[in-house]
């Protein structure tokens, strides 16, 4: 399949006109329309934009010779869907794409099913590219340019975003680690040239891998699947493909971006039970301050108490690993309350918190299985690995999703959990390999993961509204099929315990590299009295944890609440359009900044931090996304600057900031005129 974008001709004056605000404009829509039409529509002799092998031959000499059918339907006032029907008329292998196009975003999507509609086996089908495109420019044009980001390593630089220059002959491959989809890689591309560029993104909660190849002349070819599929089907067996999802846009590449994550917030984000996005939420842990995480009823009873006579209100009660009978976490497979710590079960801790306007986030690592646990000795036939070390629940297994299903939403119904939290501190790729023979190489991954998003989509059906994080050793499971059934409460595991402001750093950029692909993302940190503010605006997410240990006389509870309350005020800002500031850093003596803005507020935040070897206390920041003649106000935190200014003045000269002291991480928001202001936080 190619993708053919003709050049951007527009004046000075209408690229101002088409960048300003998020909105598609109708020649991207257009754009991703005619990619319908040459991939999609039977009438069009559609060129498809996946690829396969079957029998030794490439799918472009042989889809060309099955017979093809086409069915559409619309699923609601936003999506187009179109189903295109293959069939080898030789063997009966049946490929069923299943593509959406969205009508308010230049937004296509699409995945691939392979199915053995015969009475006998099939041959080998093999290197199978649920995304296979090619991109075509003018030679005048400029060259690609790659964008993509680190993933999560539990290290500063996760997410740490990166450009290529695509020159010709180049090829560029990457591939996530160990099954997990967000470690180490990261499956979010945006491929830019000469003011335009598309986005391309791999949904695939396992081992996926892609490559960009660039020819002589002014191509680029893309490719992205799992990464190792080589099996033959048995009669009537069906196996699914990677969600595979482009964005075409104009304009650059920030702008873009934005786009992208005002879709996700519209199409993909979990709705809680009223239908909407999640609001912000903030949350509190006590487990870090006992060894083991082994906290126990009455001291979560003195954590909450406490807290609450503080006066600090709480939308969220969090209860991390170690509320099970264990000798040592990470030591999992038995789900049931620890009778000696729980002797009334999580219920008691659930009712309090409800009773105190909370709700409850529970742990739970049900995929990792080890030696000595219930699961571990009544079913080894839904294990995967070997006798004696940890293993992994097979949900690949019907039976043994059944049970895990039934199990968890027992539990979750009969102790008052409010938000299922799933961790994930394996890699599971050795275990899926090591099952597959080798004419079945990548089916153990696939079943296990149809299975996983068959689990979470009950989950969700039983439970209507309830929210699921997605915490995989923090980071490491972000893909977009996970995202559209959770929120990741935790973005990386890059957390201080202690407060540790040096923590800070890794943090920043955490937000910096993130926020341009995952709108909805959390972080918490503890407290520590020595640089407390700093450490915690660091970690400011639309999810947010900032943990004391009650029993101890040296908090300062007014600067924790005034923290919270710094959090309180711009946390409905993080849920707009994302503007980096300033360049990505990782050095000390730097700064950094970026802009969250919310046009249907008419309001948005700037945070800048001035690192503690920094010699400069000034910075100027040119904002984004303001209207040019409207006035905004603003309003500042540990830092100076004009109380007024015009949105023309924002976009051109920008906003100096002063900040005497280091480090120091500042806030300003700002409100346009006219529009109601938010009372005072």
């Amino acid at each position: 399949m190619h993708i053919k974008l003709i050049p951007l001709i527009v004046t000075t004056l209408g690229m101002a006109s088409a960048c300003f605000g998020q909105s598609a404009t109708p020649d991207e829509m257009k754009l991703a329309r005619d990619f319908v039409a040459a991939s999609f529509q039977v009438e069009q002799k559609p060129a498809a934009p996946f690829s396969f092998t079957y029998s030794g031959k490439r799918s472009s000499e042989l889809l060309a010779g099955w017979s093809v059918r086409q069915e559409t339907r619309n699923p609601d006032a936003s999506r187009t869907e179109r189903t295109l029907v293959y069939t080898d008329p030789q063997s009966g292998l049946i490929l069923r794409c299943v593509a959406v196009e969205y009508r308010d975003y230049p937004v296509v999507e699409w995945t691939v099913y392979l199915k053995n509609g015969g009475v006998a086996e099939t041959p080998i089908i093999s290197d199978v590219c649920s995304l296979d495109t090619r991109l075509d420019r003018q030679a005048n044009q400029g060259e690609f340019i790659l964008n993509h980001h680190t993933g999560d390593n539990c290290t500063p630089d996760s997410y740490q975003p990166h450009q290529l220059t695509l020159a010709p002959g180049a090829e560029h491959r990457f591939a996530s680690a160990g099954g997990r989809p967000t470690t180490g890689a990261f499956p979010y591309y945006n491929i830019e040239w000469a003011g335009q560029g598309v986005i391309a993104v791999i949904g695939w909660p396992g081992q996926w891998a892609c490559r960009f190849t660039r020819d002589q002349a002014a191509g680029l070819q893309v490719r992205a699947g799992q990464e190792l599929t080589h099996f033959k089907l048995l009669p009537q067996e069906e196996v699914r493909t990677p969600l595979s999802v482009v964005l075409f846009y104009r304009g650059d590449r920030v702008r873009s971006q934005n786009l992208w994550r005002r879709w996700m917030i519209e199409h993909n984000i979990p709705r809680e039970r009223n239908g909407k996005v999640p609001a912000p939420m903030l949350s509190f842990c006590s487990g870090g301050f006992f060894p083991g995480l082994k906290c126990n009823e009455a001291d979560e009873r003195k954590f909450i108490d406490a807290l609450v006579g503080k006066g600090i209100k709480l939308d969220y009660w969090w209860m991390d690993a170690g509320w099970y009978p264990c000798q040592d976490w990470p030591s999992t497979g038995t789900w049931e309350p620890d009778p000696a710590r729980f002797p009334r079960g999580i219920k008691a801790v659930s009712d309090l918190a409800h009773s105190k306007g909370m709700k409850l986030i529970l742990w739970f690592e049900p995929e990792r299985v080890t030696p000595g646990t219930w699961l571990y000795q009544a079913h080894p036939e839904w294990l995967l690995g070997k006798d004696g070390q940890q293993k992994l629940l097979n949900l690949g297994s019907v039976e043994a999703r059944r049970w895990l299903t039934d199990h968890i939403d027992r539990f979750l119904t009969q102790q008052g959990v409010d938000l299922y939290r799933q961790d994930f501190n394996m890699d599971p790729l050795p275990y899926w390999r090591a099952n597959d023979s080798p004419d079945r190489q990548g089916i153990t991954e696939i079943r296990h993961v149809e299975g996983y998003l068959a689990f979470w989509d009950q989950l969700r059906r039983r439970h209507p509204g309830m929210l699921i994080d997605s915490c995989a050793s923090g980071g490491r499971r972000n893909d977009l099929e996970t995202l559209r059934r959770a929120v990741p409460l935790l973005r990386s595991d890059y957390q201080s315990f202690a407060g540790d402001p040096s923590y800070a750093l890794g943090n920043q950029c955490h937000t910096y590299g993130l926020s341009s692909w995952i709108p909805y993302y959390g972080q918490g940190t503890y407290y520590n009295e020595n640089q407390l503010v700093y450490a915690a605006r660091s970690h400011f997410c639309p999810s947010f944890g900032l943990c004391a240990d009650v029993r101890k006389n040296d908090v300062d509870w007014a600067r924790f609440r005034g923290v919270l309350g710094d959090w309180r005020g711009l946390s409905d800002c993080l849920l707009g359009d994302f503007y980096p500031l300033t360049p990505y850093s990782l050095a000390n003596d730097q700064w950094i900044a970026w802009q969250f803005d919310r046009p249907d507020l008419g309001r948005g935040v700037v945070q800048a931090f001035r690192r503690p070897e920094n010699g400069q206390s000034s910075i100027s920041l040119k904002l984004r996304g303001l209207q040019e003649t409207a006035t905004y106000r603003l309003t500042y935190v540990d830092c100076e600057g004009p109380a007024e200014m015009r949105g023309e003045q924002f976009l051109t000269t920008g906003i100096v900031l002063t900040i005497k002291e280091k480090p120091t991480a500042a806030i300003v928001t700002y409100q346009r005129a006219g529009v109601g202001l938010r009372p005072a936080q």
